[in-house]
């Protein structure tokens, strides 16, 4: 069959059907000069060069995007990420972004919620409300989603190790509005494996991780339906000084761990894998970051199906959310970071991205100002709205750059994690600081460059100016530590305390046994015991995790 034909067989079928489910975008497809913006598209003859490698976008095996009209249906999710100080504070921003615009939530938690430390223990002491929201308790998840409908707002948390506890709060604060839990969308990071390797917000073992993770998969397939259990994240490992060939190998490695466990804990392929979706960063290489998108889709479509027998195509797709890099951000010329988000966010675009964050100018310097949060949005709104590059699917397939840097991604991606195999698998190669080893290996290599100027970061290393003035920043004040700290004493004063310990002591008995740690969470919370009583319980039972020291 002609790849003419192949083209209109796959317009008649796949994006005829999809078109009757959610048509595309209203207006014509067209250039500023009038110049018609095809669908897809393809070479204008036959050529070997266009194969099964590539396909059709919402076809196996994904390479040219998940869905058949992509960006011509709907802009991808614009998800600002925000959060700091009170619930209360964060609320307002989470109102002031949906009103600008933004299409869907993606919140920060400070660090204590995010180790499983109420904001009145002593490891929480100077960091409350600091790098995001502090949640203390199912009180203060109630004031953070006060006025925002959860059956119309998508939710993503960047949260971990205390993922199930904060998933617990969300559901409860959704049955509060009266939304059952079945109608509730967003998303859990979920990803601790990462953490060992490149973050450092774990709290329990890896093999007591994997089986709260595989308990949340088993929960949310027949309660939650909605909700992506998982969001498997590169974002953090390349954060952490990865190549982009790293990024690649080392998330899908620790997708094919979770795949794995999962698996071992009875559940079917294609009862989770469709609700699985990863996190990627977009650096400021557009050519080689669209690339590595598209290879990262194929990559993973091949190893659901070859490896882990799937059948449904939606197991087999790689959706995933993007974040603009915010270790390229410099606090040198902080509006040049303009500049390198837009670079990052159209790289995100043109490789496929289903949401998108864009970092804010001043984030090398503190967390971002209003101002600088709607300059963000406003980036992504420009590239949707004015750019023309989502009218058209894959619009850079065919380039001979682009394709070749896709093949050669995926070859050394494909073997690193044939190595990391050989180690025994992800968890076992962490254990040893494999992955950890070639992260810290890549970031000097990185920094060296920097240093001899082998590359140029400008305003760093290159087009320096003297005297900086200094932008306005946001900053959090101490009091909000011990406001926090009140409301939690307030709250512990008032509440059924022998509820909260009858549910804690059903959490303990769970966590000691088999059953799934989900429902006793949930119990926890609804009962208003802390996100810090409920990591407690789950620290005595499971015990803590300790660094493994790679030099």
């Amino acid at each position: 069959m002609s790849i003419s034909d192949k083209k209109q067989a796959w317009q008649d079928t796949v994006v005829a059907k999809n078109i009757a489910k959610a048509p595309e975008r209203k207006g014509e497809f067209r250039t500023t000069s009038g110049i018609e913006m095809e669908r897809c598209f393809t070479p204008g003859f036959d050529y070997p060069g266009y194969g099964d490698d590539l396909g059709f976008p919402g076809q196996y095996p994904f390479t040219r995007g998940v869905q058949p009209t992509m960006y011509r249906g709907r802009f991808w999710t614009m998800r600002q990420y925000a959060g700091f100080g009170t619930a209360k504070e964060s609320n307002e921003r989470y109102k002031y972004l949906l009103q600008a615009g933004q299409t869907g939530l993606s919140v920060a938690f400070d660090l204590p919620t995010q180790m499983g430390y109420d904001s009145d223990a002593a490891m929480a002491a100077g960091e409350v409300g600091k790098v995001g929201v502090a949640i203390d308790s199912l009180a203060d998840m109630e004031v953070l989603f006060d006025g925002i409908p959860l059956d119309h707002v998508s939710t993503s948390m960047t949260i971990n190790s205390t993922a199930s506890i904060l998933l617990a709060m969300y559901i409860a604060v959704a049955e509060k509005q009266g939304v059952s839990p079945d109608r509730i969308s967003g998303t859990i990071q979920n990803d601790i494996l990462k953490e060992y390797m490149a973050r450092g917000t774990y709290i329990y073992p890896p093999r007591e991780s994997m089986r709260i993770i595989t308990d949340i998969f088993a929960y949310c397939k027949d309660s939650v339906p909605k909700w992506n259990t998982i969001s498997i994240s590169g974002y953090h490992i390349r954060e952490a000084g990865s190549s982009a060939v790293q990024e690649v190998a080392f998330t899908l490695a620790d997708g094919i761990a979770y795949v794995e466990a999962a698996l071992k804990a009875g559940l079917k392929v294609d009862e989770f894998a469709p609700r699985l979706a990863f996190f990627f960063n977009a650096h400021n290489n557009l050519l080689e970051e669209v690339a590595k998108f598209r290879a990262a889709r194929r990559m993973w479509a091949r190893i659901m199906k070859e490896r882990f027998g799937a059948r449904d195509p939606r197991s087999m797709m790689l959706r995933f959310h993007t974040q603009t890099a915010g270790c390229t951000l410099t606090a040198q010329q902080p509006d040049n970071n303009i500049m390198r988000v837009t670079i990052q966010a159209l790289a995100a675009v043109l490789g496929g991205t289903q949401s998108l964050h864009t970092n804010s100018r001043d984030e090398a310097l503190a967390l971002p100002t209003e101002d600088s949060v709607r300059i963000a949005l406003r980036t992504q709104q420009v590239i949707a709205c004015e750019s023309g590059v989502a009218d058209s699917i894959d619009p850079l397939a065919g380039s001979f750059l682009v394709e070749s840097l896709t093949d050669q991604i995926e070859k050394a991606a494909t073997g690193y994690i044939e190595k990391i195999d050989r180690l025994g698998g992800a968890v076992e190669a962490i254990s040893r600081g494999f992955q950890q080893k070639e992260i810290q290996d890549s970031a000097y290599a990185y920094q060296r460059a920097i240093e001899t100027e082998e590359m140029i970061i400008v305003g760093v290393n290159r087009f320096t100016i003297q005297n900086e003035p200094q932008p306005e920043l946001l900053k959090i004040k101490e009091e909000v530590e011990i406001a926090q700290k009140k409301a939690l004493a307030d709250l512990k004063a008032k509440r059924d305390g022998e509820k909260v310990r009858e549910t804690l002591k059903a959490l303990e008995a769970a966590a000691r046994g088999t059953d799934n740690l989900m429902p006793p969470i949930l119990g926890a919370v609804k009962a208003y015991a802390t996100l810090g009583e409920i990591a407690n319980v789950m620290r005595e039972v499971f015990g803590v995790h300790r660094e493994t020291v790679v030099l």
